[in-house]
């Protein structure tokens, strides 16, 4: 096994002890891909929790495989509640149920409790993508009884982007090696994948040539959380997201999720304010103190400002600085009046 490998495998038992668990070469959309492609076939159904910007991603892409896409539709920056989820699940019965734990067009925390448990209940499979929030909120794939995860490496983890941790159950893999087809793409095939990252102990097989940087580079930021616990890195996250939205309430700003138990704690979501124009507030975030403000994702483009407070950057010196390129860029974002 890699070195890359051993350290996934040494940090993965905090939240999992899946033998098939590794990186993949991409980003985390292969990594949505290579989940929603291992574990559906052509003619399944798929379940998919739509509150934002990635459910519909998640349904382009299980549509293209083959697979009938059904929803699980709530208001943005709304979670879905377990009632609603075994009425749909009931009807569907999907083979495959997708969820985002984090929806980072929104800003939208979905509570996972007992969510995989219901999904067992029907005999479906449970994909979470934690892209956003793997690092940054409390997760416990087992606990949960979460079948394939992915996540992202730029995010809370601060590798280099490219290169994407993914896990799956053994529930997942029996379904993987009981599939009556192919996984359409060979690149995602976690059958080969599995032996190329020595997941199964038998021969490593050669499948493609990894980019040894990116490996080294998840190594040291998976490293480093490990080093510094996963527990103090989900209250450090805690405690900055607290700091900025008492900030935004000083200032008369409404965070675009309004219950606190769905708000996320790695990237926070802010009502733009009428008459104020957020590409104007994100140029002068960045120009002035070199701060990275993000517009909306899909629905919620022209509707609010992101700001995502991840790894490094969920310390209290780096609130204050966001919240001083706020203050600086609300006051010369006013759109002109017609």
């Amino acid at each position: 096994m890699s070195s890359a490998g051993k350290c996934l495998v040494t940090f993965t038992p905090r939240y999992a002890r899946n033998r098939l668990t590794l990186a993949l070469s991409t980003s985390g959309h292969g990594g949505m891909e290579a989940c929603l492609g291992n574990l559906l076939e052509s003619g399944d159904t798929v379940l998919i929790a739509k509150c934002g910007f990635w459910g519909e991603r998640a349904a382009d892409m299980a549509d293209r495989i083959g697979a009938k896409v059904e929803f699980l539709e709530t208001e943005y920056g709304v979670a879905f509640e377990l009632d609603d989820l075994e009425e749909a699940l009931k009807k569907y019965r999907p083979a495959v149920m997708f969820v985002t734990h984090a929806e980072s067009s929104t800003g939208m925390k979905q509570p996972l409790e007992d969510v995989g448990a219901l999904v067992h209940k029907y005999d479906a499979l449970l994909i979470v993508d934690t892209v956003g929030s793997l690092g940054g909120e409390p997760f416990f794939m087992d606990a949960w009884q979460v079948d394939a995860v992915y996540t992202g490496s730029q995010k809370v983890l601060g590798a280099p982007p490219g290169i994407t941790p993914v896990s799956f159950s053994p529930r997942a893999e029996s379904k993987l090696f009981g599939r009556k087809t192919k996984p359409s793409a060979f690149y995602w095939d976690m059958r080969i994948l599995g032996d190329y990252w020595n997941c199964f102990g038998g021969e490593r097989v050669y499948h493609h040539t990894i980019s040894a940087t990116l490996v080294y580079g998840l190594r040291m930021a998976l490293t480093q959380l490990a080093e510094e616990g996963l527990y103090a890195s989900w209250t450090r996250h805690a405690a900055a997201a607290v700091r900025f939205k008492r900030g935004l309430r000083s200032r008369g700003l409404r965070c675009y999720v309004e219950n606190p138990r769905y708000q996320l704690s790695t990237l926070i979501s802010i009502k733009l304010p009428d008459g104020i124009d957020d590409k104007i507030v994100a140029a002068r975030a960045m120009k002035r103190y070199k701060v990275e403000i993000s517009g909306g994702l899909g629905p919620t483009v022209g509707k609010i400002l992101r700001v995502g407070l991840m790894g490094v950057n969920a310390r209290p010196r780096t609130v204050d600085l966001v919240l001083n390129a706020l203050d600086d860029g609300l006051k010369h974002a006013l759109k002109p009046k017609m």
